[in-house]
């Protein structure tokens, strides 16, 4: 720990964004925008530690999300195989015809 850090006796506040992705931000001021104060708050140190045990996984929600979809599509692609010998694919509520004629299902 520096000097400056040993130093610093500013409260601090736990903040996190629409990501899951979390910060420190001094409690007197007013927080950035897109993020919302987690609960916590107190010496650097403190917030920092608090941060290491809730946030487990660095990548974003949306990333987090879109991996998860993508699983379960490959589950889904396992389970209900695609009917390539017409020669389209079913994606996303479309149909995708190699001749450009695509037709929504939504």
């Amino acid at each position: 720990m520096s000097r400056e850090e040993a130093e610093d006796t500013t409260t601090y506040k736990v903040v996190v964004n629409h990501e899951e992705q979390y910060s420190i931000w001094p409690v007197d001021r007013e927080n950035a925008r897109g993020w919302m104060d987690a609960g916590k708050s107190g010496l650097k140190a403190e917030c920092l530690g608090y941060i290491k045990e809730v946030w487990t996984d660095m990548r974003p929600l949306s990333l987090r999300k879109r991996m998860e979809q993508d699983a379960l599509l490959v589950v889904a692609e396992q389970l209900f195989p695609r009917d390539d010998k017409q020669g389209r694919e079913y994606i996303g509520g479309t149909n995708v015809k190699p001749n450009g004629n695509n037709t929504s299902n939504l």
